[in-house]
C-alpha cells in the first residue's frame, strides 16, 4: 500500500488491474492535459471515476447519513454566527478574561488565532506565542486621558494594545501615537527599567494585554532550547521549532520552520513530525518563491527513486505534485518530460498500480484542446503514432510524438486521447 495522507488510506490499490479499461472521455489526455491548479484529494479523483473502475475496493468505508433539510438550516445559522467578527471578538475576550490558571487548551488556541494577527507578535515562533497567551493579564481602561504609566515610574509590565489608541508624550516634547497591535513597556530582562514619558489613552474603553517582566523574560529566552539547528560543514542549514500542540504532551515534536532550499527539498522524503503533517502540500505550494525552476525538485525525485527505501516517499510526493497542482507539468515542457520518465520508471519497477492512481490524477485534471496539425500532402508523415481503436476495446490515444516535429509544436502529446 502507498503511504497517502489519511483522507487516502481507505483507497485500495492493486497490481491486478482488472480487464475492463478506463474510458476516458474524448479529448482528454491521460498524463500531460489540464491546467487545473486547484488543490483537492486523491480520493475526490477515485470517487470521479468510481463509475468507471471496475477493482476499487469500496468495503469498510464509513457511510455518512444523509443530512435533512432542518439540518442544514441549522448548519447555515451556525456558518452565519461563526462568521460574526464581533461575534469572534467575544469569544476571544472570554478567554482573555481567565485568569492564566483556569485557561484552558481551547482558550489558548483562540487566542493564538487572534494574536498572531497583531504586529507585536509577528516576529514571535509559535512556542514563544502560545506561552504568553497562557500568562497574558486582560486590562481596559473605560475613559480617554487616563494615565497609564507616568514618567519615570518604574516598569513591571510589557503591554500589547488590543483596542483603542494611546499617546506618549516625551520629555522632549515630542509625542508618538500607537494603537491596535502596538506594544510598549519593557524588554526581555531582568534589570530595573524606567518608563521614558507619560502614557495615556486618547479614546474611550482602551484594552490590553500584560506579561508580567518575570514571565516575559522567561518565554522570551528561554526561546532557544525550543528550537534544534542542523549544521553540515560549520554552517546551519535548517532549523526546526519544537512545538506542543496540546497540553496532554501526546501531540508535540519539531517543525521545519527555515531552511536552505536544499535542505527543503531534501526533507521531502524523511520523517515528518505528527504537527507538520502536511509539509509536502506546503512545500509544493510555496516552492516557486525560493526556487528558480522546478525540475530542481523532479530530478532530486528521479535520482531518489532509483534507492528501493525512498521510492514509495518519491511516488507519494510526485501523486500530490500532479493532484494539486498540474498546470506545472502542462505548461513547462521539461516538467511533461520529467512525468513521462517517472511514468516509465513505474513501468520498468512494474509498481502498476502507482502508475494507474498517477494516470487517474492526470485523467481526472484533463480538459478539452483542438489541435490543426497541416500536412502538405495526403503522403506527409503524421510525426506521432496511435494506440487502441474498437480492436482494442478503447479509445485512440497517441502513444509517441516525434520530438521537434510540427505535431509536437502544433501542441500534441504522449497521453492525449483522440
Amino acid at each position: 500500500y502507498l503511504q497517502l495522507p489519511a483522507d487516502l488510506t481507505k483507497m485500495h490499490l492493486t497490481d491486478n488491474p482488472h480487464p475492463q479499461v478506463t474510458h476516458v472521455p474524448s479529448s482528454q489526455s491521460g498524463c500531460s492535459i489540464a491546467s487545473d491548479s486547484g488543490s483537492s484529494s486523491l480520493s475526490d479523483i477515485y470517487q470521479a471515476t468510481e463509475s468507471e473502475m471496475g477493482d476499487v475496493d469500496l468495503t469498510g468505508l464509513p457511510e455518512a447519513p444523509v443530512d435533512s433539510e432542518d439540518e442544514e438550516e441549522e448548519e447555515d445559522e451556525d456558518i452565519d454566527r461563526t462568521s460574526d467578527p464581533l461575534l469572534g471578538r467575544d469569544v476571544v475576550r472570554e478567554c482573555l478574561e481567565k485568569e492564566p490558571a483556569d485557561k484552558t487548551d481551547d482558550d489558548i488556541e483562540q487566542l493564538l488565532e487572534f494574536m498572531h494577527q497583531l504586529p507585536a507578535f509577528a516576529n514571535m515562533t509559535m512556542s514563544v506565542r502560545r506561552e504568553l497567551c497562557s500568562v497574558m493579564i486582560f486590562e481596559v481602561v473605560e475613559q480617554a486621558g487616563a494615565i497609564i504609566l507616568e514618567d519615570g515610574q518604574e516598569l513591571d509590565s510589557w503591554y500589547v494594545i488590543l483596542n483603542g489608541t494611546v499617546e506618549i508624550s516625551y520629555p522632549d516634547g515630542k509625542s508618538e501615537s500607537l494603537c491596535m497591535g502596538n506594544s510598549f513597556g519593557i524588554t526581555p530582562s531582568l534589570d530595573k527599567q524606567y518608563m521614558n514619558g507619560v502614557v495615556r489613552t486618547k479614546v474611550d474603553d482602551c484594552q490590553f494585554v500584560c506579561i508580567a517582566q518575570q514571565d516575559y523574560w522567561r518565554i522570551l529566552n528561554h526561546v532557544e532550547k525550543n528550537t534544534h539547528k542542523v549544521e553540515e560543514e560549520g554552517e546551519i542549514v535548517m532549523v526546526k521549532e519544537h512545538r506542543e500542540l496540546d497540553r496532554s504532551g501526546t501531540r508535540k515534536g519539531h517543525i521545519v520552520i527555515k531552511a536552505t532550499p536544499e535542505r527543503l527539498i531534501m526533507h521531502l522524503i524523511e520523517e515528518h513530525s505528527i504537527v507538520d503533517p502536511t509539509y509536502i502540500e506546503d512545500f509544493l505550494l510555496t516552492y516557486r518563491t525560493f526556487l528558480t525552476s522546478p525540475l530542481e525538485v523532479g530530478n532530486k525525485l528521479l535520482e531518489w527513486f532509483t534507492v528501493d527505501s525512498l521510492r514509495d516517499k518519491v511516488t507519494r510526493v510526485v501523486l500530490l505534485w500532479v493532484n494539486n497542482h498540474f498546470n506545472d507539468f502542462e505548461g513547462d515542457p521539461a516538467m511533461t518530460r520529467f512525468l513521462e520518465e517517472f511514468e516509465k520508471n513505474l513501468e520498468d519497477t512494474k509498481m502498476k498500480g502507482h502508475l494507474r492512481l498517477l494516470n487517474i490524477a492526470c485523467a481526472a485534471k484533463a480538459k478539452w484542446r483542438q489541435i490543426t496539425l497541416q500536412k502538405p500532402s495526403r503522403d506527409s508523415p503524421l510525426f506521432f503514432s496511435l494506440l487502441g481503436g474498437s480492436d482494442k476495446g478503447f479509445g485512440i490515444f497517441v502513444e509517441t510524438v516525434e520530438v521537434g516535429s510540427k505535431a509536437a509544436e502544433a501542441g500534441l502529446k504522449r497521453g492525449d486521447q483522440v
